[in-house]
């Protein structure tokens, strides 16, 4: 079956991006582990846990296709609706400065400490620093992977496209 390039290239750019959005998360996240505790832990923890979505993908993947859409789509839109009605209520409390606004440094900064107040493995793996990288890694893959299957499920075809 010939791929109409008209709704692959659509399809592509917007995997694309979104995917990219997932990947600087991890991306930040893994940077300022490695920075904080030592890359050696950090790279490993990252690269074990791309090569377990390559498996739960390899495995799984083709089961999802096996799914039916209506219930994904009713149980994604379930929580869509509800996680949208949380954010919608802080973003309005935040608006009337009921909540404080996000301090970004601030939020940086307790985290470093957390990372750098704990014990740091000198020889040997530094588990918290694996364990971060990894955690982070399969979250957002995970993200990325739902993605894929979220923006290719509307049409037979553009399964490709989407993973590309």
């Amino acid at each position: 079956m010939p791929i109409d390039w008209a709704h692959a290239g659509a399809t592509l750019l917007a995997a694309f991006l979104a995917s990219l959005v997932e990947c600087v998360e991890a991306l930040t996240v893994v940077l300022a582990v490695g920075v904080t505790r030592g890359w050696r832990s950090a790279v490993t923890g990252s690269a074990l846990a791309v090569l377990v979505l390559l498996l739960i993908v390899a495995l799984l993947g083709s089961a999802l296709t096996r799914v039916p859409l209506g219930d994904i789509q009713l149980l994604v839109g379930a929580l869509l609706l509800l996680f949208g009605m949380r954010w919608l209520r802080k973003a309005i409390l935040r608006a009337a400065g009921v909540l404080a606004l996000h301090d970004e440094a601030a939020i940086y900064t307790r985290q470093t400490q957390a990372l750098q107040g704990s014990v740091v493995a000198t020889q040997g793996w530094d588990r918290l620093a694996f364990t971060t990288a990894f955690k982070i890694c399969m979250l957002e893959g995970l993200e990325v992977v739902f993605i894929v299957i979220a923006i290719s499920a509307g049409r037979p075809g553009l399964w490709l496209p989407a993973s590309a």
